[in-house]
């Protein structure tokens, strides 16, 4: 079996072994292949039987030219990179990680609310430029504070990622609604699902925690821009296309 690795470097720049992947059959890998629509994809992947990518975008152009493709592996959870409808209409099928990076994109997403409403990372220098030494008063601050306690967050999308943010916030004292087409137990013990236009008009904080499908492309448009609060804060963990 033949297997190619098209842009290794994004999983692999050096620190892990590709052996797993080897004991499986003949392996190349190449460090970067191209993240737009290239006839160098083609010509890589030639007669392999199995691809493994990150984001080189694998289309239905590609497929067609590469008749001894087998499989494809998305060593990412979001799989928008491949025409995965054709890949289904060609019986190729399409693998994920559904479940890498959880905990750590869901502790990003905090972080960079709470970096928004404390401004840490500006503090923090104007600190080392020596302004707090100099001040005359106890505190100084140069944006207002937001404390996010008592807030609403809604969440687009309570998949894994989804759940784990909204414990988070609900440990914070966030209260946490959400919007997502597939209802869960899970999603069901840490928020209350409404519907779009409700979450867009009640929450003080938006996160972005669904994949980027021709039914999500485009939902944070002007048309729901205006249906939310002035001054809400938007978080985006997803994909820049949503």
């Amino acid at each position: 079996m033949k297997i190619v690795v098209l842009d290794g470097y994004t999983e692999n720049p050096g620190d892990i072994s590709w052996g797993p992947i080897e004991a499986l059959g003949e392996v190349t890998v190449y460090d970067r292949t191209a993240y737009e629509e290239s006839p160098l994809i083609a010509e890589r992947i030639g007669d392999a039987d199995v691809i493994v990518i990150n984001k080189t975008p694998i289309s239905k152009e590609t497929m067609d030219k590469c008749p001894n493709l087998k499989a494809i592996a998305v060593l990412a959870t979001g799989y928008n990179v491949v025409d995965y409808e054709y890949a289904k209409a060609k019986g190729i099928p399409v693998m994920n990680v559904p479940v890498y990076g959880t905990d750590n994109v869901s502790q990003f997403a905090v972080s960079l609310l709470l970096e928004v409403c404390s401004h840490i990372g500006h503090h923090s220098d104007s600190v080392y430029a020596g302004e707090w030494a100099e001040n005359a008063d106890w505190c100084y601050w140069h944006y207002p504070m937001i404390e996010v306690s008592g807030k609403t967050a809604g969440i687009i999308g309570l998949g894994r990622i989804g759940v784990n943010t909204a414990k988070i916030l609900k440990a914070m004292n966030v209260n946490v609604i959400a919007y997502d087409a597939f209802q869960s137990e899970a999603g069901k013990a840490v928020a209350e699902y409404v519907e779009l236009d409700e979450l867009l008009a009640k929450s003080d904080f938006i996160f972005l925690h669904c994949p980027l499908f021709p039914s999500t492309q485009g939902i944070i448009g002007k048309e729901n821009i205006a249906k939310m609060k002035d001054g809400v804060i938007l978080i985006n963990n997803s994909r820049g296309q949503l």
